[in-house]
């Protein structure tokens, strides 16, 4: 009898989706839910062929040469800016993302982020909690109007797309775009969508959306000449990636009100949030859920599990950011 191929789960998942792969490998699970240094897990992929990360795991050359054996690592995000691709393609390894089960529920939270900051939602909650309201007032909390208003949207993927229907067809918004590439015309149609660029952009949305991947090229895609540019009414927010925005530069503008408001999902650094951000009130903070839902963590978990079992056993994974040939029978 065979014994079963080695896998690694380097982070906690759905007790049902780590069964499913026990079915197939010989599974090392992390359900403590352990972050592990780059050292620790350099050592835990001793002699696993597979492993399922998150965006915790960096998965880069120093890894991959401590690890020969390693043929495929399937990150259950659909960013990948842990993975340095080329090395893996280099070392003959498959990288897989999670694309599509994520993209409506992460258009909903990217619009229920917008809609918290344009309307001081965390602001006068914590007003409220601290017993500061002791009567109405003509002006209190007087938010940006969102209805009718301008989106413009940097990024246009999957992601940005669905927020773009949204906010044209649900809320009457007129929607501007910038992106790498134009859509096409029949996308364009779809989303109400107009592309402009990028400084035409900053200079008339009245809220700001960021949806952009992270790489070195996007890296500090809004930094102070950006905020700079932006209306003094105007909200960002960035469900995208840590790094895209320049958080220290966000926090100052912020501060000075040179921007009215906004919310940040994702964080250079993250865990750690830039302590300027914590002292502003006119930001709304959520800690990386924008996909968090059961059902689409859930999806998430499994296309990546389905991922490693698709390659390793018919040597052909579903979603890969690389090509390379199948593994060996």
């Amino acid at each position: 009898m065979m014994s079963k191929p080695s896998i690694l789960v380097a982070r906690a998942i759905f007790p049902e989706v780590l069964q499913s792969l026990e079915q197939v490998f010989d599974v090392q699970n992390n359900q403590a839910d352990q972050v592990w240094s780059a050292d620790e897990l350099t050592r835990r992929m001793q002699g696993k062929v597979g492993a399922l990360t998150t965006g915790s795991e960096r998965i880069d050359t120093a890894l991959l040469q401590a690890n020969p054996q390693l043929r495929i690592v399937a990150n259950m995000a659909v960013g990948y800016n842990n993975f340095d691709v080329p090395a893996m393609t280099a070392a003959g390894v498959v990288a897989s993302n999670t694309p599509d089960v994520l993209t409506e529920t992460t258009a909903d939270f990217g619009f229920a982020l917008l809609m918290a900051t344009a309307r001081r939602v965390t602001e006068s909650e914590h007003y409220l909690r601290a017993g500061l309201w002791t009567k109405w007032s003509y002006d209190m909390f007087a938010g940006a109007e969102v209805h009718g208003s301008t989106i413009g949207i940097i990024g246009m993927g999957r992601i940005g797309q669905g927020i773009a229907r949204r906010a044209a067809h649900g809320f009457g918004m007129k929607v501007i775009y910038h992106n790498r590439s134009r859509l096409s015309a029949e996308l364009e149609a779809d989303c109400k969508a107009t592309y402009v660029s990028k400084q035409e952009l900053l200079k008339s949305a009245d809220h700001v959306m960021l949806v952009v991947p992270y790489s070195a090229e996007s890296h500090h895609t809004i930094g102070a000449a950006e905020l700079s540019q932006m209306k003094p009414t105007a909200t960002l927010v960035n469900i995208a990636r840590g790094g895209i925005v320049d958080d220290a530069a966000l926090a100052k503008a912020l501060a000075a009100r040179q921007i009215a408001a906004a919310g940040i999902d994702v964080f250079e650094g993250e865990p750690s949030v830039h302590p300027d951000l914590l002292k502003v009130p006119n930001v709304v903070l959520t800690p990386h859920i924008a996909s968090s839902t059961v059902k689409t963590r859930k999806a998430m978990a499994q296309l990546a599990a389905d991922n490693l079992v698709a390659y390793l056993t018919r040597g052909q994974a579903l979603t890969p950011l690389n090509k390379l040939p199948g593994p060996a029978a």
